[in-house]
């Protein structure tokens, strides 16, 4: 065995080490162990995560096993408490420094970064670029930097934040350490950003699979009123959810409603105090109440992991951000579900928005928007279209678990006669006009302008006018979404792609949706798909909600959120396991030495309490 060998086989039993002593893991999921060991070798490195993957792992770990200090930064105060609120719970000596802290509260940490005593900084960009703090962090002993969201470096990312640029100068100030960047979120486009911006040497970008297998899409044309949000949510009446809107109206209006309806529900927006943001958002985190109703200011970072829904209720303006936002569902690995409820005037609404852009970045903005559009309107299997958006291959068929493959999405029979109809209009106005032009061509509009251009000459008018305005509209989008019809310069006008050259041959037969006022909250929602595997086999239900109850109970105590205390999966396995003794606690996933130490004995006694009144056996074997 050669020496490099050596030092991986030692790094990793280290690193397993760790995780099984701090977080009660035993096993990596995937690219963890690739990306604590560029960390463990003092190389440069970029790992995109999605949301789940368990990113922050690839840095905390290796933290504890090496010297000196690592220095994270981290855009949000709020994550930064989370994250150190999780490490301190777990036994990691972690600590914040940031505006809402104390003087004293700011030596104190100080004090325990000159003791040698912190493992893990978090600071925010802004703060750590200050000469005080980089005068201060050369004087330690760093073991490295960990750069977290770090899309917002990206020009070219969804959540660009101007005091990320400022990090290209850690290169030129601790030339000796190494940099890492983590992100859930990034095209290829902005993983070269990340690597250029940083400065990072030699690396090759660590990206894992974008599906999220436990999570369950669904797409629904927005009807008027809120009916449809009521509708799902009687089925999640109890558990942690989250409700995205458009607008701070929307959110007042919403939560509004949902607690006139008796759920649980707290608003968030920008348009609120700082101090009611948070308030809020510690009563969600803390199981206080089950709802946040929230433009997309909620949520960057946000580690709860027992989120059981996210619906939005509008549009959102990126694909990217439609998989960030979305991806804060099922963190925990355990099922999930996705609801997007959208409509035309979503489209109209965001475009109003991007008015004041002009050159690259208007061209940026409503491309996105096109293609987010284009996954509302499509009817090909969502995780495909998501994993395919950032650059991965889908060869895994239906996937079980979307809209689609689940056969909520009601097609055309006759569906390549109409697709030939509509791209041959478009080819017979010379390419030369918008979705909505072609749309009153097709349906025989006797629009002032078609009767000027001659348009109601064409061979293509009227062919689709058995169908409304509004259906041969939707199809045409449905075109775009799936690629057959492309938007072409600045009046968006349409074109027919290569593929959509195929369709004309018979070569290529697009999915097109049938008229129709839309598929039901509610019958959509009847029909389930898969589970994550076995997240609930042999689970003592009742049990669970007991430990759910003291879960909030304990964290409350400590003030710390409820995941922090154990997430899902950990109460899940209590509950199917049944331990009775601190051996068996300890066998429970997400259960480390610390947190054993900590919650032990009250879970072990509600366990053998429940067990004992009702005549269950404890200590599960199989489990």
């Amino acid at each position: 065995m050669n020496v490099r060998t050596e030092l991986t086989s030692d790094f990793t039993e280290q690193l397993k080490d760790a995780l099984s002593r701090h977080w009660g893991f035993e096993e990596f999921r995937p690219l963890q162990l690739e990306a604590m060991l560029s960390v463990m070798d003092g190389r440069d490195s970029l790992a995109v995560l999605p949301t789940g993957g368990g990113k922050s792992l690839c840095y905390q770990a290796p933290a504890m096993c090496m010297d000196g200090l690592a220095v994270v930064v981290s855009p949000l105060i709020a994550l930064m408490k989370d994250q150190v609120d999780a490490l301190t719970t777990a036994g990691i000596p972690a600590a914040a420094v940031n505006s809402s802290m104390s003087v004293s509260d700011r030596r104190r940490v100080m004090d325990r970064i000159q003791s040698g005593e912190l493992k893990l900084l978090y600071l925010a960009p802004e703060r750590l670029l200050i000469p005080r703090t980089i005068d201060f962090l050369k004087q330690q002993q760093l073991s490295f930097f960990a750069v977290d969201e770090a899309h917002c470096i990206s020009e070219w990312g969804h959540d660009f934040r101007p005091d990320y640029r400022g990090l290209s100068s850690l290169k030129t100030h601790f030339p000796r350490a190494a940099i890492h960047a983590y992100t859930a979120t990034a095209t290829q486009q902005v993983r070269t950003d990340i690597v250029e911006q940083l400065g990072l040497n030699s690396v090759v970008p660590l990206v894992g699979s974008f599906l999220r297998s436990n999570l369950q899409y669904h797409v629904l044309k927005r009807e008027s009123g809120n009916g449809q949000i009521l509708e799902l949510l009687e089925r999640f009446r109890g558990q942690s959810g989250i409700v995205y809107c458009l607008t701070r109206d929307d959110v007042d209006r919403v939560s509004g409603q949902l607690n006139d309806q008796g759920f649980s529900a707290r608003p968030y927006h920008a348009g609120m105090s700082d101090r009611e943001r948070s308030v809020n958002q510690e009563a969600f985190l803390a199981e206080h109440c089950d709802i946040i109703v929230a433009t997309v200011a909620f949520g960057m970072g946000i580690d709860k992991s027992n989120v059981r829904f996210v619906i939005h209720a509008a549009m959102p303006r990126s694909l990217e951000n439609y998989q960030q936002e979305s991806g804060r569902a099922g963190r925990d690995g355990a099922e999930a579900e996705c609801w997007l409820l959208y409509s035309g005037a979503d489209l109209m609404k965001w475009k109003h928005m991007t008015s004041d852009l002009s050159g690259h970045a208007l061209q940026l903005a409503l491309r996105s928007l096109d293609q987010m559009y284009g996954y509302c309107t499509s009817h090909r299997c969502r995780h495909a279209s998501l994993i395919e958006h950032f650059g991965q291959q889908w060869e895994a068929g239906s996937c079980g678990a979307c809209d689609v493959c689940l056969g909520t999405v009601n097609v055309m029979d006759d569906a390549l006669i109409i697709s030939q109809k509509i791209l041959s209009c478009v080819v017979r106005v010379c390419e030369n006009f918008g979705a909505d032009y072609v749309a009153k061509v097709l349906t025989g509009s006797r629009d002032q302008r078609i009767l000027n251009n001659g348009h109601d000459q064409l061979s293509t008018y009227s062919l689709l006018s058995e169908y409304s305005l509004k259906t041969v509209r939707q199809w045409i989008e449905q075109l775009a979404g799936q690629g057959f019809l492309s938007r072409e310069g600045e009046y968006r006008t349409l074109a027919v792609t290569e593929s959509g050259r195929r369709v004309f041959r018979g070569e290529q037969v697009p999915a097109l949706a049938r008229p129709t006022d839309g598929v039901t909250a509610s019958s959509a929602s009847g029909r389930v798909g898969r589970k994550a595997p076995d997240s609930w086999e042999g689970v003592d239900q009742e049990l669970f909600e007991i430990l759910r109850t003291l879960r909030r109970e304990v964290a409350g105590d400590r003030r710390v959120p409820a995941y922090v205390v154990f997430g899902d999966v950990s109460l899940r396995d209590m509950a199917r396991r049944r331990p009775s003794t601190d051996e068996a606690f300890l066998q429970v996933h997400g259960v480390g030495q610390q947190k054993a130490k900590l919650f032990r004995k009250v879970f072990l006694d509600a366990i053998v309490s429940y067990c004992r009144d009702n005549g269950v056996a404890t200590d599960a074997t199989g489990a």
